[in-house]
């Protein structure tokens, strides 16, 4: 992969169907100019651009490791959904939201993943953890698996709570962070195999990969934050984080086995 390789489609927001209140964010299924229907995750939702931008790279890291995720489009809001929106709550969220936001493929007819239902085994659940563990992120619980069942393969999504270290960015320079939420993670006792994972997917986490990954988010999604002088310099920054938290894996991997030997 060249690093100008990777591109997410744009499209426009045609219909808005239903909101899904599922958690705190409120996205909504949408239709838009390509026909397709997507889940929206709008930009002026709690956590702002910083969810997006999480699952963008939460996202795409995973679909380069082999993992099965939806189709992540960038989505135009038009002004004009939110004067026509009867409920108030959602009429102030579509307003909040207009112009670039994050939609992902809606996986009809799939269900919610459970693990007693279909027992994960040992190699994909270490390769879920490894990924989460990267990432920091803190929602793949029992309680909230964030992985679909659909047409009997496993996809992931909602990777919006990851690199939770954004929304201050205190210490992002320290890729030895503590990730202590791994404990939660609801296929951490099936994560047998995290050393033999680690030496899979670090070399497939190329410098050139990162950077691929990190230009795909739009300037527009970069200007709130005060920490940076410009766009670039943020996305460099987290590009930054990921290649050395890849470089002192052998730490979230040791952290990982702990938390798990913690449980049997």
């Amino acid at each position: 992969m060249n690093d100008n390789q990777l591109a997410l489609r744009t499209v426009n927001v045609s219909r808005y169907v239903t909101p899904l209140r599922e958690g705190g964010s409120m996205p909504g299924l949408v239709e838009a100019d390509d026909q397709f229907l997507y889940v929206l995750k709008f930009r002026g939702a709690g956590q702002g651009t910083k969810a997006l931008i999480a699952e963008l790279i939460g996202g795409e890291i995973a679909r380069l490791l082999g993992f099965r995720v939806p189709e992540i489009v960038l989505a135009n809001l038009d002004i004009a959904f939110g004067r026509i929106e009867g409920d108030e709550e959602i009429q102030d969220l579509l307003k909040a939201s207009t112009g670039l936001n994050l939609a992902i493929h809606y996986l009809s007819g799939s269900i919610t993943f459970d693990p007693l239902a279909t027992p994960v085994d040992a190699q994909l659940a270490s390769q879920i953890v490894w990924l989460d563990c990267l990432l920091m992120n803190v929602d793949r619980t029992a309680r909230n698996t964030n992985m679909l069942w659909w047409h009997k393969e496993l996809w992931l999504i909602d990777h919006g709570a990851a690199l939770y270290f954004h929304h201050s960015w205190n210490d992002w320079q320290e890729p030895r962070r503590p990730f202590t939420r791994v404990k939660d993670h609801v296929l951490l006792p099936q994560a047998t195999l995290l050393e033999t994972v680690d030496a899979e997917f670090r070399p497939k986490l190329t410098s050139e990969h990162i950077q691929a990954i990190v230009r795909c988010i739009p300037d527009e999604w970069l200007t709130d934050d005060t920490v940076f002088a410009t766009p670039e310099e943020q996305r460099q920054a987290y590009a930054q984080f990921l290649e050395a938290r890849l470089a002192h894996s052998s730490f979230f991997v040791t952290e990982a086995q702990h938390a798990r030997e913690s449980l049997i």
